[in-house]
């Protein structure tokens, strides 16, 4: 008899899910309390999975005997508390993806250059000629790339709500970039919650593993004493000398792990210091990985920044139009400040997260001249 796969949520990753399962042999089946995209309902017609949207049919889902659940969906949902109080196993389609390939998976995590450091890394590795695949919460999802599973190495980004439902997942090299007060409403407004659930990324790994975190992250500190994990641990810094890692040193950036590797910053193609830190983590991943020294060099400094990120996109009359749209909580906005040199007019809106926007205040007064608020 088939077992049956529920899917929680009709986006990127539920349909990647979906996709992965009907490949598998499991009977599939599909639920939105929304209403799905064009694309995402074509694909599941296509290939004949069924599913239903603006509704969740409880007794249909509670007869799963695994459950894929949407990161978008709060744990707190009542649908996803009546399913755990029947024991039905809860995972993230990152987790479920995990399950159905040997590739080696790179995967990177942290509150801030998540999206940054995950395309630097699969630039690098694609200028090397390796046959990798670039997903999570980038691109395509994890498990539509595993359908086909034809890449030897996976470079995922990864946020803290894929993350609360892995069981066995198991990145060769996790890299955790920072911790900064984020997503905070969905973790009962405590930080340590909200860390803990990155870190995650690292406890199922082994000795033949590696954990690339940032050193000069207090949070990342003051959890990593706490925190088992088995893999091999890298630190980058951009003050501290690290024998066993990655530091600057002498307007370089110095990887001494596991072999020694000096990058100029002058040649790098990303700006401001936590561009910097960004290039560090994974410069880092790419001397773990053996690439070659010149490639790297090279992919550091033809790197195109991503869309959203610092994105220049037109002058007139002297004034230079910035689109920052990725910059959606206090660390990011204030990476990005930091980094202007000219007056700034700021054009800000959004949600509110639970964030102290406090310590924006005095380089905003330094950096911007006026605002513009949505």
């Amino acid at each position: 008899m088939q077992e049956r796969l529920v899917i929680l949520g009709g986006g990127e990753s539920g349909v990647g899910a979906a996709l992965l399962g009907k490949k598998i042999g499991f009977q599939v089946f599909l639920s939105d309390k929304g209403k799905l995209k064009e694309e995402y309902r074509t694909k599941l017609v296509d290939n004949g999975i069924q599913f239903e949207e603006e509704t969740h049919t409880e007794s249909r889902i509670m007869d799963a005997d695994i459950v894929v659940k949407s990161p978008g969906i709060p744990k707190k949902a009542s649908l996803i508390q009546k399913l755990e109080e029947k024991h039905i196993p809860i995972v993230s389609e990152i987790e479920f993806a995990s399950r159905y390939t040997t590739a080696k998976i790179i995967a990177v995590t942290g509150s801030n250059g998540k999206t940054t450091t995950t395309s630097l890394i699969h630039h690098i590795l694609t200028e090397a000629g390796l046959n990798v695949g670039l997903g999570g919460n980038i691109g395509k999802s994890f498990a539509e790339l595993v359908v086909n599973d034809e890449y030897d190495f996976y470079v995922l980004e990864i946020s803290s709500f894929q993350l609360d439902d892995v069981v066995s997942f198991r990145p060769y090299i996790a890299i955790l970039l920072n911790i900064t007060p984020d997503h905070l409403d969905q973790y009962d407004y405590k930080l340590e919650l909200y860390a803990r659930s990155k870190f995650k990324i690292t406890e199922n790994q082994s000795h033949e593993d590696y954990f690339v975190y940032n050193f000069d992250d207090d949070n990342i500190l003051e959890l990593i004493k706490e925190i088992n994990t088995e893999a091999q641990k890298v630190p980058y810094s951009m003050n501290t000398h690290l024998n066993d890692g990655t530091h600057e040193e002498n307007e370089n950036v110095v990887v001494n792990f596991p072999d020694r590797l000096e990058l100029p910053i002058s040649q790098f193609a990303l700006r401001g210091k936590h561009n910097i830190s960004n290039t560090m983590a994974a410069a880092t991943a790419a001397n773990i990985l053996k690439i070659r020294k010149e490639t790297i060099k090279r992919s550091l400094s033809d790197f195109t920044a991503v869309e959203h990120r610092l994105e220049s996109v037109l002058k007139i009359g002297g004034i230079e139009f910035i689109n920052d749209s990725k910059a959606t909580n206090v660390n990011s906005v204030y990476y990005a400040l930091e980094s202007m040199n000219a007056p700034t007019v700021w054009i800000v809106g959004g949600v509110d997260k639970g964030n102290d926007y406090s310590e924006l205040v005095p380089l905003v007064k330094k950096k911007v001249k006026a605002i513009v608020c949505l």
